[in-house]
């Protein structure tokens, strides 16, 4: 079967809506754009989720002038343009309360806005220059703002599996690829979850290695759209065949991965797996 890559999907800032394109750059860190910047609580630099505020999945988020300028929506407030400082006054700033280092503070406008949307008082942070951080895991890679790893891959034959067992209950509506905010969706395989088994994968220019499989939190309970909770599915599902005891008995869903070679993926691309786990 030839795989091939389905969708591509950028998420600027952390725990808010995302960006879907037909090509994307793809950098050490992930896709360009990808979780540069993040929300954070005013006070301690701790970061702001979907775990904790569902609401974030609706925010819109749209990258001007090649990165210099971002457009802010949300139901309810006026939107907002932002001039970007990527050398902002720095601020510590935390994630699983493990320190990250200093990022760029985006100012008092942006923060006061992200502040009347999510009910706290809040900043915005962008990756500083310099920031380095590792990720963890088969292959460590580097990473920006995302929970610890820098592509997260998923398929439709993943996705189609899940949504046969939801429907199988009789209880639940199927759930759509964005619960998981997947970065690169995959398709033409029909086994659910070879993702977990590609260990190195050549997309268009770009070379990517398995990390880890992706332990999934709350969030894929969370509706994309609306902001709302709108459990229990996925999870209760996932959590019938996709417990993983190695990392506490989450349920797992998608192949987080590092970038080992940069450059271009486009829709439509051919996927060669160059290393399957087990072969």
């Amino acid at each position: 079967m030839t795989i091939t890559v389905r969708e591509l999907t950028y998420y600027p800032v952390k725990g808010c809506a995302g960006t879907t394109v037909d090509s994307a750059q793809v950098l050490g860190t992930g896709l360009e754009h990808d979780r540069t910047f993040m929300v954070v609580d005013a006070a301690d630099g701790a970061f702001r989720s979907q775990r904790t505020h569902s609401s974030m999945a609706a925010i819109g988020v749209e990258v001007l002038e090649a990165g210099a300028a971002l457009a802010l929506s949300a139901q309810g407030v006026e939107p907002l343009r932002l001039k970007v400082d990527r050398d902002g006054p720095r601020r510590e700033v935390s994630m699983f309360d493990r320190p990250l280092g200093a990022a760029a503070d985006q100012g008092d406008e942006v923060a006061e806005w992200f502040s009347d949307v999510l009910g706290a008082k809040s900043r915005l942070v962008r990756v500083a220059p310099g920031f380095d951080r590792d990720g963890w895991g088969e292959t460590p890679g580097k990473v920006n703002f995302a929970d610890a790893h820098a592509v997260l891959v998923a398929s439709t034959a993943s996705l189609d599996g899940l949504n046969a067992r939801i429907t199988a209950r009789g209880d639940a509506a199927p759930v759509p690829m964005d619960r998981f905010r997947v970065n690169i969706v995959l398709t033409g395989n029909d086994e659910p979850h070879f993702e977990d088994r590609a260990r190195r994968m050549i997309l268009g220019s770009v070379e990517l290695a398995h990390s880890v499989r992706a332990m999934r939190c709350n969030v894929p309970l969370v509706d994309q759209r609306t902001g709302r909770r709108a459990g229990p599915e996925p999870v209760r599902t996932l959590a019938t065949y996709r417990r993983e005891p190695e990392y506490r008995n989450k349920v797992s869903f998608g192949a987080k991965n590092a970038v080992v070679r940069e450059g271009l993926v486009t829709v439509g691309d051919t996927v060669e797996v160059t290393e399957w786990l087990g072969r």
